[in-house]
């Protein structure tokens, strides 16, 4: 088995992989950025790939929620949870946060520390780089990075000079990945699952999104995550990235994105696959509202077999 993540070595992208079991002991290829590591899925040339999808403080991660709207096929089989927390790594003779100059890191790593560092170093820049590793990584090469922000296993890793650990704003953030395979067959349902689709706005009308809810909320469906991402086709076209409680194995799920093809027929089915819950916790982090009893698997099969009873009876 070949995994790909998104690197180099030592991001949250690869602690959230090696929570996949079996992983630690197969080999993993880092990426370049999650276009790589996806098109290597594409090509064959990696069996899986865990990419960053969500955080609990920026949001849906664009890269990804884009990368997995087009191009062949993919499908998310899990997810994993991280708990977000940076280290500040020096060049070494930098022993002072207020003696560092330029400061090298990801978009969404330096936005979720940014309060701090305005506090601790002002007069610091902020060097943008494709992950918090690559950051790292620069302190190890002859250019004018003072410093990066980076995690606590990439400071274990290399030869850095750890100034200043948990310097994070907000010490609840949590990073969502999700590992992306291949279509084939769905995991088994298991009362605790997510549903990820994107659904293309067909047409520009006043209540479209309205249309789209109604198919989940006339099932008790519950929704996790709902974004708009533009198709990149003019100013006023966009699809919609929806993660939803539930397994298509189930009824209401089932019945919920069949009224969703009937409205976007282009609609791409991401999957259905375990939700997750931070390393150690017991219960999955999963708000499952109560189902009402029209939307109860036990309701649909009843139903159907009405609808098979009048057509045989009135055939």
């Amino acid at each position: 088995m070949i995994y790909t993540y998104l690197g180099p070595a030592g991001t949250f992208t690869e602690s959230a992989l090696l929570q996949v079991p079996g992983a630690a002991d197969a080999e993993r290829v880092p990426a370049s950025s999650v276009d790589n590591a996806l098109d290597r899925v594409r090509s064959g040339a990696a069996d899986a790939a865990m990419v960053p999808i969500e955080n609990s403080v920026e949001g849906g991660v664009s890269a990804t929620l884009d990368a997995i709207a087009t191009g062949h096929s993919l499908q998310i089989v899990a997810e994993a949870l991280v708990q977000i927390s940076f280290d500040l790594v020096a060049r070494d003779g930098i022993d002072d946060p207020s003696r560092i100059r330029t400061v090298a890191t990801h978009g969404h790593a330096w936005a979720q520390c940014r309060r701090w560092a305005e506090a601790e170093m002002p007069q610091a820049e902020f060097m943008l780089s494709s992950s918090t590793a690559a950051g790292a990584m620069l302190l190890l090469e002859e250019n004018d990075v003072d410093a990066a922000i980076c995690s606590p296993l990439v400071a274990e890793q290399y030869p850095l000079t750890v100034l200043r650990r948990g310097i994070e704003d907000n010490a609840e953030a949590v990073t969502r990945f999700v590992l992306v395979r291949r279509p084939g067959s769905l995991p088994a349902a298991t009362g605790a699952d997510k549903t990820t689709v994107v659904i293309p706005l067909p047409e520009d009308h006043p209540g479209a999104l309205m249309g789209i809810l109604e198919q989940f909320a006339a099932r008790s469906v519950n929704l996790s995550r709902i974004e708009s991402r533009p198709t990149g086709k003019g100013l006023g076209n966009y699809f919609f990235s929806i993660d939803a409680h539930g397994h298509v194995d189930e009824a209401r799920m089932a019945d919920a994105l069949a009224g969703l093809h009937r409205i976007s027929p282009d609609l791409r089915f991401l999957g259905s696959y375990p939700a997750a819950g931070l390393p150690g916790e017991d219960a999955v982090p999963v708000d499952r509202p109560s189902v009402e009893r029209h939307n109860t698997d036990e309701a649909f099969a009843a139903a159907a077999r009405w609808i098979e009873e009048l057509r045989a009876r009135h055939a």
